[in-house]
C-alpha cells in the first residue's frame, strides 16, 4: 500500500511542466539525454526553426519569465468544503470558491482541464490602485492567508501599482499572465474566453492573449456602451469598454448566433413584405463589398429581354443568360453562382424591379433600368441565426446598479447580468456545459447562468472564484459592504457578498418562474493549506517533530476535508455523486459510482481486516464501475504494518490493485 505524502504528485495540483516534458519526450525522444532536454538536438529535429535570439517580435516585459514559472508551479493547497455556506449542497452542480484565483485555477487543472465551454472575466482594470491579487512565488498559500486575515498579518496590502512606480503595465501583466495561462487549459477545444477591459490596458491585453492563445485564435473585440450620460474626462467623456474574445482553437469554435437580435422589434420591422411563405425583406443580388469570385460574374436576362451584370470592365464573350467570365480585381460579382440563382428564381425568391438608380450595367456598359433582389425570409433568418454585432449598446452599467439596489446588495461596481446572459446565449452554451468566472465579484455570472436555465436554454453549470478580500468598516468605499456583512453575522469580505447575491438571485429567479425547477444552488469551497502535514522538522527538538509526524493528517481537518482533497488531487469533479455506507462498522465513501472508495476510519485492527476488505470488494462489484478504482485509507489507522499488508493483499486478489494510504 503506497502512502501519499506531501511530496507526491497526488498531493499537489497538476504538474504542467512534467506533462509538457512527457509530451515532448513522446514526440522527440532523441532530444533527451539522461532525462534532460538537448536543445541543440531539438533544434535540429525541428529543422532549425527554433529562434533563440533576443530580438524577435512578441510581448516581453520585466517579470514575464517568473510569471510563466508561477503558472507552471503546482499548488500544494486544497479546497475545503463548506456545506453550511452552500445552497442545495447535496444536489447542486454549481461551485463558488473562495480563494486566490491563481491557486484555485491550479487546483482545478486535474478535474476541469478541457471541460469549460465559456469563461467570462472582469479583471481589475489598471487604475493605479492597490492590487489585491499579489503573487508570492515562494509560498502563495501563505501569502493568501495573510492577505485575507487568516494569519496574524491580517489584511495587509502586499502590492501597489502606482503610475509613478515605473512598472505600471508590467505589474498588471505579471498579475494577469499566469491566470490567463491556466485559464486556457480549462477551455474545451470549442471553448472561448471573454475578457472585459477598458482603454487603459486594451493593447496590452490583446498582446498577452496573442502570446497565450495564439493570434490565430483571436475572435474579435466587442465595444460596449457602459454609460448613457457622462461628462467626466478631460477631452472625451468615457462611456464605453471592450470585451476581448479568444478561442481555444478557432477552427473548432462554434458559430456565434444572437437570439436576442432575432426577436428585436426593430429587426423584425425590416421584414416589411409578405407572401405565402411568410414575412420577408428584399436584399440586392449585387453587393459592392463582395469578393471577386471566379464563378459569380455572369449575365442575367431581365423581363424585357435585356441583359444585366454587376459593374466592371471584363465582360462575357457571349450575350446570353448565364454567360460568365472570370473577373479581375476591379470587377464586381453577384452574391450567388448562376446555378444558385436559377434555383432561387424557380423557387420564386428573385424579384426584378425597374429603377432609375440601378447600379447594374448592360452588355454595352450602360446603366440598366433593372435591379434584381432576393427574398430573405424572417423565419429562415431566425432559424439559422444572426451574427452578434461588435458594438453593443444595451444593458449599461447603471442597469446593474439599479438591480443590486433592488436586491438589497451594497455592490458599487458590477456588470449587468443581462450582458453575461447575452454572452452565454451567443456562445450556444448547452445543457451541462460549464461556464467559469474567476474574478466573480458580486456573482453576476452565476446569476446569468441561472437566468439562462430559467429562460429554457438548458441548465448549464457555473464555477465562480472570488478572493475574500477584507472589507473595512472605516473605508468610505467599503463601509456599506462591511456593515451588510455584520448585519448578516458573516465575515466582512467580498466573497460573502458574492454568496449572498447568488442566494438572492436564485430565490428571485424561482419566484419569477414558478414552473422552473432547475439548479439554483451552489457548493462553497474555501482555499486552504493541504490537509497533509509537510515534513518540517524542528532541529532543536527532533523527538517532538517525529512524534508529531506519526499522524500524517492535520488534526483540525474533517473527514470531508480529506475526502475532497482526494477528489481534487485525483482529478475528480467536485460535484460528483458521493454515497456513504457502513462496511464492517467502518464508514466508506463511494465517489463517482465506485471509481474512488475511501475509508478514513481512525482505527483498523487485524481482526477487522477480512470483513472490511471483503465488504469493500462486495460493494465494488455491486457498483461495477467502468474504469479502474482507487481505494484509499487513513495511513495511521492500521494497528501495524501486517494489518495494512493483509488488507491490501485481499483487495488486490479481487482486482482492486490501486490501494493507497494518506
Amino acid at each position: 500500500m503506497q502512502k501519499i505524502t506531501a511530496n507526491d504528485p497526488e498531493s499537489k495540483s497538476a504538474d504542467i511542466i512534467a506533462e509538457n516534458i512527457d509530451q515532448l519526450k513522446a514526440l522527440f525522444p532523441e532530444a533527451f539525454t539522461e532525462g534532460m532536454v538537448d536543445f541543440e538536438a531539438l533544434k535540429q529535429l525541428l529543422g532549425g526553426v527554433v529562434d533563440d535570439k533576443e530580438e524577435k517580435y512578441g510581448l516581453n516585459w520585466h517579470g514575464k519569465r517568473q510569471a510563466r514559472r508561477i503558472a507552471l508551479t503546482p499548488s500544494t493547497g486544497t479546497l475545503r468544503p463548506c456545506p453550511e455556506d452552500s445552497v442545495d449542497w447535496d444536489t447542486t452542480q454549481n461551485l463558488m470558491i473562495e480563494g486566490d484565483n491563481l491557486e484555485v485555477l491550479k487546483l482545478l487543472q486535474k478535474s476541469y482541464a478541457g471541460k469549460v465551454k465559456m469563461i467570462y472575466i472582469d479583471p481589475p482594470y489598471n487604475t493605479g490602485k492597490d492590487f489585491v491579487y499579489p503573487d508570492n512565488f515562494q509560498d502563495n498559500i501563505k501569502n493568501y492567508l495573510e492577505l485575507t486575515g487568516q494569519t496574524d498579518e491580517a489584511g495587509k496590502k502586499l502590492s501597489s501599482n502606482s503610475e509613478a512606480s515605473g512598472r505600471f503595465h508590467t505589474d498588471w501583466l505579471n498579475m494577469m499572465y499566469p491566470r490567463l495561462k491556466l485559464a486556457r487549459n480549462l477551455l474545451k477545444d470549442n471553448g472561448a474566453i471573454f475578457i472585459s477591459i477598458d482603454d487603459g490596458e486594451l493593447k496590452t491585453l490583446l498582446a498577452v492573449c496573442d502570446d497565450i492563445f495564439g493570434e490565430e485564435n483571436y475572435v474579435g473585440t466587442i465595444a460596449r456602451k457602459t454609460k448613457l450620460t457622462s461628462n467626466k474626462g478631460t477631452h472625451f467623456a468615457p462611456s464605453h469598454e471592450y470585451i476581448v474574445v479568444y478561442a481555444r482553437a478557432l477552427d473548432e469554435l462554434d458559430e456565434f448566433n444572437d437570439p436576442e437580435a432575432q426577436e428585436d422589434a426593430n429587426y423584425i420591422k425590416l421584414f416589411r413584405f409578405s407572401d405565402a411563405r411568410g414575412k420577408y425583406n428584399e436584399v440586392s443580388l449585387y453587393m459592392p463589398s463582395l469578393d471577386a469570385r471566379a464563378n459569380q460574374r455572369y449575365y442575367i436576362q431581365c423581363p424585357d429581354g435585356s441583359f444585366v451584370i454587376p459593374p466592371g470592365i471584363t465582360m462575357p464573350n457571349t450575350v446570353i443568360d448565364g454567360a460568365s467570365v472570370k473577373p479581375d480585381s476591379t470587377d464586381k460579382v453577384w452574391r450567388w453562382t448562376y446555378d444558385t440563382f436559377k434555383k432561387k428564381l424557380n423557387e420564386n425568391r428573385v424579384i426584378f424591379k425597374e429603377t432609375s438608380t440601378s447600379p447594374l450595367i448592360d452588355h454595352k456598359h450602360n446603366q440598366s433600368k433593372w435591379n434584381i433582389y432576393t427574398k430573405i425570409y424572417l423565419h429562415e433568418r431566425q432559424e439559422s441565426g444572426l451574427r452578434p454585432l461588435t458594438f453593443f449598446d444595451k444593458y449599461p452599467n447603471s442597469a446593474a446598479s439599479k438591480l443590486l439596489i433592488k436586491m438589497g446588495l451594497p455592490f458599487d461596481f458590477s456588470k449587468p447580468y443581462e450582458l453575461i446572459l447575452w454572452i452565454i446565449k451567443i456562445c450556444g452554451v448547452k445543457e451541462c456545459d460549464i461556464i467559469c468566472d474567476f474574478f466573480a465579484g458580486s456573482g453576476t455570472t452565476g446569476h446569468a447562468a441561472m437566468a439562462y436555465a430559467a429562460d429554457g436554454y438548458g441548465i448549464c453549470r457555473y464555477v465562480l472564484v472570488q478572493l475574500p478580500e477584507i472589507l473595512d468598516l472605516i473605508s468610505k468605499d467599503q463601509k456599506a459592504g462591511a456593515d451588510f456583512c455584520v448585519n448578516l453575522s458573516r465575515p466582512k469580505n467580498i466573497a460573502e457578498l458574492t454568496k449572498e447575491r447568488l442566494r438572492r438571485a436564485g430565490k428571485k429567479i424561482k419566484g419569477e418562474n414558478p414552473l422552473f425547477h432547475g439548479d439554483v444552488g451552489f457548493r462553497v469551497f474555501k482555499l486552504d493549506s493541504s490537509n497533509i502535514h509537510a515534513w518540517e522538522p524542528d532541529r532543536h527538538n527532533l523527538e517532538e517533530s517525529l512524534q508529531a509526524s506519526i499522524e500524517h493528517l492535520k488534526s483540525d481537518r474533517t473527514e470531508q476535508d480529506i475526502l475532497f482533497e482526494l477528489l481534487i488531487k485525483l482529478g475528480l469533479d467536485l460535484t460528483v455523486p458521493i454515497v456513504v455506507k457502513s462496511v464492517a462498522g467502518k464508514t466508506v465513501h463511494s465517489v463517482g459510482a465506485g471509481s474512488l472508495l475511501v475509508c478514513l476510519a481512525t482505527h483498523i485492527t487485524a481482526a477487522e481486516v477480512d470483513p472490511l476488505a471483503l465488504g469493500i470488494v462486495s460493494w465494488h462489484e455491486e457498483q461495477n464501475p467502468a474504469g479502474e478504482t482507487n481505494v484509499v485509507f487513513r495511513d495511521s489507522a492500521f494497528s501495524d504494518d501486517v494489518t495494512k499488508t493483509n488488507l491490501t493483499a485481499i483487495l488486490q486478489q479481487h482486482g482492486l490493485d490501486n490501494v493507497r494510504s494518506i
